[in-house]
């Protein structure tokens, strides 16, 4: 009795499926049409991603430092009666910080600070501001505010002191530059030597009004890092 034969190309036989046949499928036009799609809208958002992050964060930015929000609106009052508002400092890059003129913890050592930096960027000759905000504008007057900065020879031309409504410097502090600020309660204010609480930050500002960087007044190595990223940022248009 004959064997059949195996033969693929013998009479009477079919063919076997090619192997690789078997194994993957076919895939209809409509299933890779979409497929390519997916992959490419991938590669878009992946590249657009990349894109928006080196223009924010990447050395792409203005001296390659982050953007950590914008300063809203503002009008408040300087030492010499003058009014101050957001689009005065637009164009310029400044530093900020707050303190109140009869503080008896840290406020001093943030002056001094503050003093000694404003100092030798005048040296560096970077057309840079401070920008002092006092937290206890009840007291804090302009003529409290000239008295306080005369003690540390504040430059009137370099280094301001601001001071205004209760509430609307509350807002500027919190919701602007996204710190801290409380108040001790009247029983307890009176014998503390900190009435009002409030952050030892310095903040970094563009001239754009973008906030670069906040850094703690009380910490030499992070007031270095400020002045380095100040140089930096003077430099960038």
């Amino acid at each position: 009795m004959r064997t059949p034969s195996t033969d693929p190309d013998s009479p009477g036989t079919s063919a076997a499926p090619h192997p690789e046949e078997a194994v993957v499928p076919r895939l209809d036009d409509t299933r890779a049409r979409r497929l390519v799609w997916i992959a490419l809208a991938t590669t878009l958002a992946i590249v657009v991603m990349v894109a928006v992050w080196k223009l924010r964060f990447g050395p792409g930015s203005a001296a390659g430092l982050a953007v950590y929000g914008e300063v809203p609106p503002f009008a408040l009052v300087e030492r010499d009666g003058r009014a101050v508002t957001s689009g005065s400092l637009t164009g310029q890059v400044w530093i900020a910080d707050f303190i109140f003129t009869r503080c008896g913890g840290m406020c001093p050592g943030l002056t001094t600070t503050m003093a000694a930096l404003m100092r030798r960027l005048a040296r560096d000759g970077g057309d840079v501001r401070g920008v002092t905000i006092t937290v206890d504008p009840a007291h804090d007057d302009p003529e409290a505010l000239s008295r306080y900065a005369e003690r540390y020879g504040a430059d009137p031309a370099r280094w301001l002191f601001l001071t205004g409504e209760h509430d609307a410097i509350e807002r500027l502090v919190r919701d602007g530059f996204r710190l801290s600020i409380a108040e001790l309660p009247p029983g307890e204010r009176e014998g503390s030597s900190e009435p009002i609480t409030h952050s030892d930050r310095f903040v970094l500002v563009d001239r754009h009004l973008q906030i670069r960087g906040y850094y703690h007044g009380t910490d030499p190595e992070s007031v270095a890092q400020l002045e380095t990223d100040v140089a930096r940022l003077a430099q960038a248009r």
